[in-house]
Parts: structure tokens; C-alpha cells; sequence
């Protein structure tokens, strides 16, 4: 049994609520229509939401796990979580990318536990073990316990020089508790083919997972500084959350906005001075974010799905 400090506290939001549309040809194949990469079962008889929510769930109690959805997507989600909370489903009008996805689920959570620990999961990731890479989650809770001022991003030590991920720059190390982390020189986001070269040459360098952990409280700070008309939008609808006009409040604010991607906007501009990078190891990490990284995890996997018997373009 977790036994951890400040557990009751810790809590989960998982990211699913994007389109996929650069694996839309590939998830049409495998589920014999247009379905978003995240309720498609790409690598075994699981989605990627319900991989990704096992995962979390290793860590995380399910009751303290949040999910940002797209309204667009709610025949694939309903029977997908059937056995959540409803109050633990953030339903967006629409995809307007991770800054207000990841800044309305904060502000649902703030209703249910000021002071919480929160980590972010993307569900579009195979990960090759599920329990190292969560104690690693459970290690930068640790972390933020003993420096409350840190958000903690997830490193991942990179396999090839892939160009579409992010990449992190680390700066000097330092110690806290029993973990070794690092600052960030900078976050590099799609870099062109040569940096991605040199970077991996350097050795140094790391994937930016976009998992983070940090306190509710300093995520909603530094979205003030990144994004402060964003977030004086969405400042105007907590009257509003938790109500039955919350769902109109919400549609005129997502009308309003164009996309923000939070790892551009926030992280990538002053996140620096309150950034700890906590690197991992030991496992394969994979983005599925299109058909040829798809490939290469079943294929390292050794499986042969049917679909996959036919040139994928």
C-alpha cells in the first residue's frame, strides 16, 4: 500500500482530447473506420486511453484521475469510461490543443483540492513498463513535496534523433531527496533533422514526455505569466464550474480561442527558472504520434497484426 507522504493529495489528468489526424488513414485501417488514435486498439486489445489509465492507475487512485475530452468524441469515450465520475470528465466543446485543455481541468480540480499534486499524462505513449516509468512519477511527487516551486518533467533517454518530438537541454544537475534532476538550458520543440542529429550525438540531451508533475497552484501561476489573456478567460467562468451554466460559460470561451499548445507557450518560454528535469531510463518509450513510429514499436514487439500486413503510406 502507498504509504507515501501527501498522497491524499496526489492526483492525475490525462490528456484525451485531441484529433490524431496524422494517424487518421492508420486508425481507419484498424478500426475499420475514422476513429481517433486514442480509443483505437494500435498496439494489442487495448485503446491507448485505456492503456494509458492502467498505467496511471498504478499510481494514482482512479477516483483522483481527471480526463479532458472533446465533446466530438463522445461515442468513443462513453463506453471507454463508463465507470468514472462524471465530475471526473472534462467534456471540451472542442479541441483548441493542450493550453486551455490542460488550464479548464486545473480549474475543475481546484474545485475538488486546492492544495493537489497533479501529473499530466498524454495517452498517445507505449511504454515498455508501465511500473518503472510510474515510480518514476512517483519519485517527482516526491520531488515537489520536498521543493514545492519545481515542476517536474519527465526526460525520456532518447533512442534515435527523432526530429518530431520535443527535446530538453539540460543545464547543471542537483540533488533533491534521494533523486538526482536537472535544469533546463532550453526546450527544443520539433527540432530540424540536423539538431535532432546533433543533440542525440551530444548524449546529454533528452525526449521531452510532456508528463509533469507539479502543484495545481504553480501550473495555474505560470499559466498567468505565459498566458494571462487565456487565462483571465477562463478566470471569468469558475463562477460558473460546477453548475448547470458551466457548459454555456465554456462554449463561448472555446468559441473564442484559437489553439495554444502548452509545451510551446508555457514551457517553452519562461518555465525555464521553475523547471526540474528528472531523466528515465531502463525502458522504451515510443510516441504514436504517426504511422511509422506505430510500426516500429510492433515491430519491435515482434506482433504482426493484420493491418499492418499492407504498406502503410
Amino acid at each position: 500500500m502507498e504509504t507515501r507522504k501527501g498522497i491524499h493529495n496526489r492526483w492525475a489528468i490525462i490528456l484525451a482530447g485531441g484529433e490524431g489526424t496524422r494517424l487518421a488513414d492508420l486508425s481507419c485501417r484498424i478500426a475499420g473506420e475514422k476513429t481517433p488514435k486514442q480509443f483505437c486498439r494500435i498496439v494489442d486489445d487495448q485503446s491507448l486511453i485505456e492503456r494509458t489509465r492502467q498505467r496511471v492507475e498504478l499510481a494514482i487512485p482512479k477516483d483522483r484521475i481527471f480526463y479532458t475530452l472533446s465533446r466530438s468524441h463522445e461515442r468513443y469515450y462513453v463506453p471507454s469510461l463508463f465507470d468514472v465520475l462524471l465530475a471526473r470528465l472534462v467534456v471540451q466543446p472542442a479541441n483548441r490543443g493542450t493550453a486551455p485543455a490542460i488550464l479548464y481541468t486545473l480549474m475543475r480540480l481546484g474545485l475538488v483540492d486546492l492544495n493537489a499534486r497533479v501529473a499530466l499524462f498524454p495517452c498517445d505513449h507505449y511504454v515498455s513498463d508501465d511500473y518503472l516509468f510510474m515510480r518514476h512519477v512517483r519519485d517527482a511527487f516526491d520531488v515537489i513535496d520536498n521543493r514545492p516551486d519545481l515542476i517536474v518533467v519527465l526526460g525520456i533517454t532518447p533512442s534515435a534523433p527523432e526530429p518530431e518530438y520535443g527535446w530538453i537541454e539540460p543545464a547543471s544537475p542537483f540533488r533533491c531527496g534521494g533523486e538526482t534532476l536537472f535544469h533546463v538550458s532550453r526546450f527544443i520543440e520539433k527540432p530540424s533533422a540536423e539538431a535532432a542529429r546533433g543533440m542525440y550525438a551530444h548524449g546529454r540531451c533528452l525526449w521531452n514526455s510532456f508528463v509533469l508533475v507539479a502543484r495545481l497552484s504553480n501550473l495555474l501561476a505560470l499559466m498567468i505569466r505565459t498566458l494571462p489573456e487565456l487565462y483571465d478567460l477562463f478566470a471569468e467562468l469558475s463562477g460558473t464550474l460546477g453548475t448547470e451554466f458551466e457548459s454555456e460559460a465554456v462554449e463561448k470561451i472555446y468559441q473564442a480561442i484559437a489553439p495554444v499548445d502548452f509545451c510551446k507557450s508555457v514551457l517553452g518560454t519562461h518555465a525555464r527558472n521553475h523547471v526540474g528535469v528528472l531523466p528515465v531510463s531502463g525502458l522504451y518509450w515510443n510516441d504514436l504520434g504517426n504511422p511509422s513510429r506505430v510500426l516500429a514499436t510492433i515491430a519491435r514487439l515482434g506482433m504482426k497484426p493484420k493491418w499492418a500486413a499492407r504498406e502503410i503510406l
